[in-house]
């Protein structure tokens, strides 16, 4: 693993499978069930100039488990970048305060030209249409607790990844973490003209995998294991793409319908949110909340855990949990959230 975490492209199958060794290791603290200062005394920028809620609470919580604090800025018209600040200008000036940093911004690339400026260590939060790697890495950390859950194995697997595969950085990142494991079978499903790059394809079918496309989830997919589902990014469209997109139609929505007339009982649902609830979005359906197969509120649970892995192996005290940690003492509930585990 290198320096800073700006694309699944600087991981190898030895770096992952000890992020999720580590991230397995921090359960405890993640649930609250322990205490970490092992990062105390240590400082998060969190710079996220594109709207989001799970990724920067997440980095910031999962910071915050290991002792650390956090100084956290969010909007491009609340930054100096707003005047006309450089990338590299604030990326020198950040580096004085902090001792990491988690960064999202609109254009793709952009984060790692911040990078180039700093040693600090520096994670891509999400830029633009390119990469997320934290939310994969966490992604593959879901499919492998799940997998575990239910008795199966990565190998060999029927993953079907469908919705916006196009600006879906989500995906990006996750089907090139994929490939880095024993060959699996991956249909892909989106509507015209938001199709999974070819550049993505080829590399995953250069490395063994089997790749499928189809025009809709309008056919059998019984020895589905994985769906994982994507909000359609309008924000990223051009103005003639807003103007000939009509919308996805029935045969690209993931409901209770699909899941029990077209997979299996064991098929688990994912999505990285937040999914569209709104009517006529088309977006996962709310009808499958309480479903055992939904998995969304379990993955994001997930994000905790392997962030703090994400850290501790970054900032070099992966190897010192163990030295560092108590029982908690203020009152934590049994369950967080819905009876959906």
């Amino acid at each position: 693993m290198s320096h800073h975490l700006l694309t699944v492209d600087s991981l190898n199958r030895e770096s992952v499978d000890h992020l999720l060794r580590v991230a397995a290791r921090m359960e405890p603290i993640a649930q609250r069930r322990q205490v970490s200062r092992v990062l105390e005394g240590a400082v998060l920028g969190n710079l996220f100039f594109e709207a989001s809620t799970r990724t920067r609470v997440s980095f910031n919580a999962a910071f915050c488990r290991l002792g650390g604090s956090v100084c956290d800025t969010t909007g491009f018209t609340f930054s100096s970048m707003a005047k006309g600040e450089s990338l590299y200008d604030t990326s020198r000036v950040m580096s004085g305060y902090c001792d990491a940093i988690v960064m999202r911004h609109p254009d793709q690339g952009s984060v790692a030209e911040f990078a180039a400026a700093t040693n600090v260590p520096v994670i891509n939060g999400g830029d633009g249409p390119g990469e997320h790697p934290s939310q994969a890495l966490l992604d593959l950390y879901t499919i492998d607790k799940e997998f575990q859950r239910l008795g199966k194995r990565l190998s060999g697997a029927h993953i079907l990844l469908t919705g916006d595969l196009k600006f879906g950085r989500t995906v990006h990142s996750l089907i090139k973490l994929l490939s880095l494991y024993d060959p699996l079978r991956i249909t892909l499903v989106s509507p015209p003209g938001l199709e999974m790059p070819a550049t993505l394809i080829d590399l995953v079918t250069s490395r063994g995998h089997r790749i499928e496309q189809r025009e809709s989830l309008a056919s059998d997919f019984a020895d589905l294991d994985v769906v994982y589902t994507t909000r359609i990014q309008k924000e990223r469209f051009t103005d003639e793409m807003n103007e000939s997109f009509q919308g996805l139609s029935d045969d690209f929505m993931v409901n209770r319908d699909f899941l029990d007339h077209r997979c299996n009982q064991s098929t688990i649902v994912m999505h990285p949110l937040p999914r569209d609830s709104r009517p006529g979005a088309n977006d996962l359906n709310v009808n499958l909340n309480g479903d055992p197969r939904l998995a969304i509120f379990r993955q994001t649970d997930n994000g905790i855990p392997m962030r703090m892995a994400i850290f501790a192996t970054l900032l070099n005290v992966d190897e010192l949990i163990e030295q560092d940690v108590r029982p908690v003492r203020w009152y934590v509930p049994s369950q967080t959230g819905t009876l959906d585990r």
